[in-house]
């Protein structure tokens, strides 16, 4: 099964992990080498965002290449504002982003790969599946 891998995962891999992150790293290695690891745009953009040398920027552009974009579709940016709702009204907030992930992820029929607490909070009142 693919495996939706959320910004947290990718930056203890690509940024001098932590002892304390090492199984999720090895985790996305291993995920990797299956090759089950898919990745959002938006993923792509937010992990980028995170450089402002030039030459680490380009490195990690270089780093991602092989790991195509989960094409976004309008009914997942419809699916997300909804989850939002739901969560919202029973007292979860969330970021449309995460609410997009979540959608995305719906969609395709695959887990979720995150350290985000926020996501077992929308698990107990959107159908996702968390690695």
């Amino acid at each position: 099964m693919k495996v939706l891998v959320d910004t947290s995962i990718w930056s203890y891999a690509l940024r001098s992990p932590k002892l304390e992150f090492i199984d999720k790293v090895n985790t996305l290695k291993n995920l990797i080498n299956d090759q089950r690891t898919m990745i959002l745009g938006v993923i792509k953009q937010e992990l980028l965002s995170g450089y402002r040398d030039k030459n680490k920027f380009n490195k990690l552009v270089n780093k991602l290449k092989p790991f195509n974009n989960i094409p976004i579709l309008e009914q997942d940016y419809i699916q997300a504002a909804e989850f939002s709702s739901t969560c919202r009204s029973k007292g979860v907030q969330g970021s449309p982003i995460d609410f997009l992930i979540c959608a995305v992820a719906h969609r395709l029929d695959i887990t979720i790969f995150t350290t985000d607490k926020d996501f077992t909070h929308y698990q107990k009142h959107i159908p996702i599946n968390l690695l």
